[in-house]
């Protein structure tokens, strides 16, 4: 068995940021698998995607993005003060690390 992991929710402040954040992921091949890359902060959706653009996907075939307080954040790390843990009901499944 493995230990789960505690969780807390982050906080839904912007991260220091002065304009709306936005979430960034990407898809490099028509064929491949869409991945987060990073965050960029912007007043609207066209100046985050030209951001987003210059910093990550310069050939990627798709750029998606996500308001991040759109976003419910989990972490294990202390990033909020705030923050109260949230367990993972798992029931009986057993975890393990092969």
């Amino acid at each position: 068995m493995v230990e789960k992991p505690e969780r807390a929710r982050v906080g839904d402040q912007p991260r220091d940021a002065t304009e709306r954040e936005w979430e960034v992921f990407v898809r490099e091949e028509s064929d491949g698998r869409m991945r987060y890359v990073g965050s960029v902060t912007a007043p609207d959706a066209d100046v985050a995607y030209e951001q987003a653009t210059k910093l990550f996907a310069w050939f990627a075939a798709d750029v998606w993005l996500c308001p991040t307080d759109a976003v419910s954040r989990y972490s294990t790390h202390d990033l909020d003060e705030e923050a109260e843990p949230k367990p993972l009901d798992t029931g009986e499944e057993p975890r393990t690390i092969e």
